[in-house]
């Protein structure tokens, strides 16, 4: 199939802009994102999954199309993008580091022990209900 060059770079773009692309099987209608026919973006990433440059998954009526290791470096030499670039789904994203929390700090009268001595001195309180001698029977028979 015949894809116009603008349409074609308009494509690999978006493809390798985010390192994936998807696309409904609709051949009737325009791509969301790109605003090409969704047909041409069906079939230019069908050309590149035959060369070995991406993979596709199908599922539940969409191709889910992600950047193979070579498809990035023809992207790079076809779009004229210098070697220090890489898609988005390939970029580490630097995420903040979890808060360190040192030993608590024991206060007095204060947190989650300011009770624990009178805790203890209450459960060693005499309890209520039946005291050790009570022996129940249980005496099969309805």
């Amino acid at each position: 199939m015949l894809i116009s060059k603008q349409n074609r770079k308009l494509i690999y773009e978006a493809l390798f802009k985010d390192g994936v692309l998807v696309a409904k099987k609709d051949f009737n209608i325009k791509h969301k994102e790109i605003r090409v026919p969704n047909l041409e973006v069906i079939m230019a990433m069908k050309s590149l999954n035959s060369r070995g440059y991406i993979t596709t998954i199908f599922s539940w009526q969409y191709f889910y199309y992600t950047l193979t290791e070579e498809g990035i470096e023809y992207l790079r030499q076809y779009l004229n993008l210098p070697a220090g670039i890489v898609p988005n789904s390939m970029k580490r994203v630097a995420r903040p580091a979890a808060p360190r929390f040192s030993a608590r700090p024991e206060r007095e009268g204060a947190g989650f022990g300011q009770g624990r001595d009178e805790y203890r001195r209450r459960s060693a309180a005499p309890k209520e209900g039946a005291d050790g001698s009570f022996r129940p029977q249980f005496r099969g028979g309805f």
